[in-house]
């Protein structure tokens, strides 16, 4: 017997690809922060390879070492032989939560963030604790919280500044095309956090491929995609998304979403189902038509005119876009589209801001290291706005920049795209 089960276990041909060239380490925020063989993408794999022993059990050490990695895939962009780390951290995250015994206050506060974060009517009715908690002063609650209760500190730093009317906004089940008909149905996938407190980003997506002459279909269910559970291990119910995901969409002409965690998801919906006999076929289907939108609207000539957005723009790179999904250059390119704008690289774009889905609610010291450096570094372009295409990345930039005392505009890529072609002044 080995420590890990006979469900979907990390491949040991996987493992076995990693020659322990080095090139990783470098690029892995953890072995940034600490410096530590076992925080490192190579150190991790060797303790899966451990786990893959006869006779070896799980322990704290594997545990805490996998725990720490936030999956932001820059190993995966950095790795000259190609190791698919994002598979291997997956399956090993689904062994932990079956085979481990975390600590009662772990496995509530796990199950608290499961209950809420997924489920958009959840969030709703949880909107006006945040507004309570925003004009209370949440950022100065959260300073005043010991280091032991670091989790909930995380919590009430990273509350959304989201208006509450504005969380209770619906999108249209259909919006037709209103430019040149490109005779294009498109699935939008709304997500969980993103539809609740960035409505306003959904609004702008759905309004710029309607500009851009896409029928766009954006049904109310699925809730959400299971990336956020996929992501931290818990993996049957994040199957079960997968499944419902799937089913409402696959009859469209392509899959758009505009949050980067839940597209790196979708696109891997056909190793997550690979072992279900009827859904593993449609699961790969679904998952080639699955594109980020900033990827779907790069594939077509423009057609909708863009109009002058005098502005400065630190562009972001979300992990999951830029490393899980290897989508870099579509989103620059959009950006470059909009007259007036001028687009600001920043320094140390390859590494995490430390949200990665719940890593941020789940490891909030590593997190909140990252959150600053990320904040500095984009405070240092003197930016007007930060593009960044992932809410949870837009979250944590903003409250970073704040405890730095600064205020820092972010903005998804798309609001920036529909206030050029609307003629705003201003996104």
């Amino acid at each position: 017997m080995a420590a890990f089960d006979p469900i979907r276990p990390p491949a040991p041909d996987l493992i076995e690809a990693c020659v322990h060239c080095g090139f990783c380490l470098p690029t892995c925020p953890t072995y940034l922060l600490w410096g530590e063989e076992a925080d490192s993408p190579r150190g991790r794999l060797l303790l899966m390879r451990t786990a893959h022993e006869d006779g070896a059990e799980l322990t704290v050490a594997e545990v805490d070492a996998w725990d720490n990695c936030l999956g932001c895939m820059a190993c995966v962009t950095a790795c000259p032989s190609g190791v698919r780390y994002d598979k291997l951290i997956e399956d090993t995250r689904g062994q932990v939560e079956r085979n481990w015994q975390r600590t009662p206050a772990d496995r509530r506060w796990r199950r608290a963030l499961y209950a809420t974060f997924p489920h958009p009517g959840r969030l709703r009715a949880l909107a006006p604790l945040a507004a309570a908690a925003r004009r209370l002063g949440a950022d100065r609650l959260a300073s005043r919280l010991p280091d032991r209760l670091g989790r909930p500190r995380e919590l009430l730093r990273l509350t959304p500044r989201t208006p509450l009317r504005a969380t209770l906004r619906r999108l249209p089940a259909r919006t037709p095309a209103r430019g040149a008909p490109r005779g294009v149905t498109v699935g939008f996938v709304q997500g969980c956090v993103q539809r609740v407190f960035f409505g306003a980003v959904n609004a702008a997506t759905v309004a710029v491929l309607a500009a851009e002459g896409f029928d766009v279909v954006a049904p109310r269910l699925p809730r959400c995609c299971g990336a956020l559970q996929l992501h931290s291990g818990d993996a049957e119910p994040a199957r079960a998304l997968a499944r419902a995901t799937i089913a409402a969409f696959e009859r469209c002409d392509a899959v758009v979403v505009n949050a980067a965690g839940c597209g790196s998801a979708m696109k891997e919906y056909g190793h997550l189902l690979r072992d279900d006999p009827a859904w593993a076929a449609r699961a790969e289907a679904f998952a080639a038509k699955v594109r980020d939108v900033t990827e779907l609207l790069a594939e077509h000539e423009p057609q909708a005119r863009r109009h002058p957005l005098p502005l400065t723009v630190a562009y972001h790179d979300a992990c999951h876009l830029a490393h899980a999904q290897g989508v870099r250059e579509a989103p620059r390119a959009l950006l470059r589209s909009i007259p007036g704008v001028e687009l600001r690289e920043p320094d140390g774009w390859e590494i995490c801001c430390g949200s990665a889905g719940l890593y941020n609610l789940l490891e909030p010291e590593p997190a909140a290291a990252l959150g600053r450096r990320k904040a500095e570094l984009l405070l240092a372009t003197g930016a007007d706005v930060v593009a960044a295409a992932n809410p949870g990345c837009a979250l944590q930039i903003a409250a970073h920049a704040r405890a730095l005392g600064r205020e820092l505009e972010v903005r998804h890529p798309l609001e920036l795209l529909h206030a050029s072609i609307a003629g705003s002044p201003t996104p």
